[in-house]
């Protein structure tokens, strides 16, 4: 097929009018075509329209060195890529008839530029000469409106604002611009966020944050996206660390079994200071991303595993609260019920999907990101007691205590994944040894002392602790992620329950145990703190795209699957394809069972992978 390409020149012309010829028709031409034009070709056309064309209307002209007046002309190449290519216009309808046109035909078109929107701008003048004013026109590239769908607007009100100011509709500069754009429009209309099971047939993993190689995310992945929308939700897990260690250090420096260390309180009062900022930051962040990006937070709260980490910033804040330099009991109580308030509306919402056996039932979305959901009435309940309330905590550590026991045993008996978690998500573990460390500290608050009650669910969570640090494999050689925050909080609350045990029986193991569990969480959050700022300010990784939140409402055709494979970065080396017996083969989008496809990653590693097409 014949290719062209149009070139803009620009020449100074004469004064007379002649009317605009037609559009004419253009296709590409690759650069190689272009460079063997013959530069007399062009000079000998504009030479044959000086003399009979004059200034458009509405155009600006500045004279040349020569006095000449200059324009802006464009000048609309067609040639053929080969001698035996076929002109584009080689067969155009008009009417019954068809013109054809000579395959070897080279055809030279040039009129005045169209006239576009500009903006003044003033030029300096040489040698005391006044400035010039100058009209500058606008830059013709489009905005990139593939991320419109997830924010706020979704791009509405600015296209409405621009009516208003009269500036035209800006078309896509390329074909596949517009299509990607069009495949947003289509994914954000109606405002529907995915299903559960959506999420589980895209994504895969304990926390569901990688996109299945069958599976053709509706933002690009080859580049990066917007800051605001690659902050997800679990970045509270680094409040939930550092909050914890100004509260452990609080309790270091005035309990009885710890006070032969003399523990300076300036160090709770630095470390609380600290989590201020840290958390203050976070927030802040976050709630940009509500403002700007509402459609983000929308799917990750729709997210069956993200939805759990927004118990994460209450939970923070009565660590905060509970850390704080200043007596507990001297606190308002008012502050307890504010703090209260968010986590029982979230635990109508979630335990209640838990138990109407929908398709957010417990035995489907189990999994051990789930904690964060319990453990915040634990916590409630602990900070209640500290500050003199009775009702109230006892309310929520009963409902905390009911839930758990039925979360601990689904999560026991199989996940719902049913796979190996990969290295860099062993971490989530540890939130199993959370909720038992804590709500043995509630309870003996409640009573106050560390009766049996307490000791039953102390010692449950000892023995988690000591079950994953003898499985030292599974820890080595992990990449660095905001899982590595799931370390932190379990390992500082089960160090709090062991020096509040310590405090009951007192003697030289136990004093020696909540010493070494103390070190150990101090310093697990102190690398993991250096290592998150390294990864955030120095290698600029510590937040990929999140692709979680950016797949599809529907299952994509299986079509579209080929495609994404075909052009995928990878080199896909091998494609098969077993087909149900179930469905037969009458029907080939629904009896694709599996793809296996074996690629090669930038850095030369292959891994074969075989994903369902469900």
């Amino acid at each position: 097929m014949a290719s062209t390409q149009t070139i803009q020149l620009a020449a100074g012309l004469g004064t007379t009018t002649a009317p605009s010829p037609p559009a004419p028709l253009l296709t590409r031409l690759p650069s190689h075509a272009a460079a063997g034009v013959h530069q007399s070709m062009i000079t000998d056309s504009v030479s044959r329209l000086k003399s009979a064309t004059s200034i458009p209307a509405g155009v600006r002209v500045r004279p040349d060195e020569d006095g000449a007046p200059e324009v802006p002309y464009a000048v609309s190449l067609s040639v053929p890529a080969s001698p035996s290519g076929v002109h584009l216009g080689a067969s155009i309808r008009r009417g019954d008839a068809r013109a054809q046109a000579a395959p070897s035909e080279t055809k030279i078109d040039i009129h005045p530029a169209e006239p576009s929107h500009s903006q003044l701008t003033m030029i300096k003048g040489a040698d005391g000469e006044p400035p010039v004013q100058c009209a500058v026109p606008r830059s013709t590239s489009t905005r990139d409106r593939r991320f419109d769908q997830f924010k706020t607007f979704s791009g509405r009100l600015e296209r409405q604002l621009s009516s208003l100011r009269g500036m035209p509709p800006q078309e896509p500069a390329d074909i596949e611009t517009a299509e990607s754009n069009k495949i947003s429009e289509e994914e954000a209309d109606g405002g529907e966020v995915p299903t559960a099971d959506r999420y589980f047939a895209a994504l895969e993993g304990p926390e569901l944050d990688t996109l299945r190689a069958t599976e053709v995310a509706v933002l690009p992945k080859d580049e990066r996206w917007p800051f605001l929308l690659r902050f997800p939700i679990s970045a509270f897990g680094m409040c939930l660390g550092v909050t914890s260690q100004a509260m452990l250090w609080k309790t270091l420096a005035t309990e009885p079994s710890t006070a032969f260390l003399g523990v300076s309180p300036d160090v709770n009062h630095a470390l609380w200071w600290l989590s201020v900022a840290l958390m203050v930051l976070v927030s802040a962040i976050y709630l940009l991303k509500v403002v700007f990006y509402f459609e983000a937070v929308r799917r990750e709260f729709h997210h069956p595993i993200r939805v759990n980490f927004f118990f994460a910033p209450w939970i923070a804040c009565l660590f905060l609260v509970k850390g704080s330099p200043r007596p507990v009991w001297t606190i308002h109580h008012v502050v307890w019920f504010l703090l209260m308030a968010p986590i029982f509306l979230l635990d109508l919402k979630i335990y209640g999907q838990w138990m109407s056996g929908g398709e957010r039932r417990l035995s489907k979305v189990a999994n051990p990101s789930n904690h964060l959901a319990i453990v915040g009435n634990f916590v409630g309940a602990l900070l209640g007691a500290r500050m003199g309330l009775r009702e109230g905590p006892i309310f929520f550590f009963a409902v905390g205590l009911v839930h758990y026991i039925v979360l601990f045993v689904t999560l026991y008996q199989r996940l719902p994944t049913n796979v190996q978690l990969p290295k860099e998500l062993h971490p989530v573990f540890f939130l199993f040894i959370a909720a038992p460390s804590v709500a043995s500290m509630a309870w003996a608050r409640l009573r106050g002392e560390f009766d049996m009650g307490a000791r039953v669910a102390y010692f449950v969570a000892l023995f988690l602790f000591m079950s994953l640090a003898v499985r030292a494999n599974m820890f080595r050689g992990i990449r660095f992620s905001l899982a590595w925050w799931a370390y932190t909080f379990p390992m500082t609350s089960a160090a709090i329950a062991t020096v509040l045990y310590a405090s009951e029986v007192t003697t030289v193991a136990t004093r020696s145990l909540a010493v070494g569990l103390s070190g150990i969480a101090t310093v697990t959050v102190t690398g993991v703190l250096a290592t998150t700022v390294y990864h955030a300010f120095v290698r600029k990784d510590l937040f990929p795209n999140d692709v979680s939140i950016a797949i599809t409402r529907r299952k994509p055709k299986f079509s579209k699957i080929l495609a994404h494979l075909r052009s995928s970065g990878a080199d896909v080396k091998e494609l098969v394809f077993s087909f149900s017996s179930k469905n037969g083969a009458s029907d080939s989008d629904d009896s694709a069972s599996a793809v296996s496809k074996d690629y090669s990653n930038s850095s030369g590693d292959q891994s074969p992978m075989t994903r369902p097409i469900n």
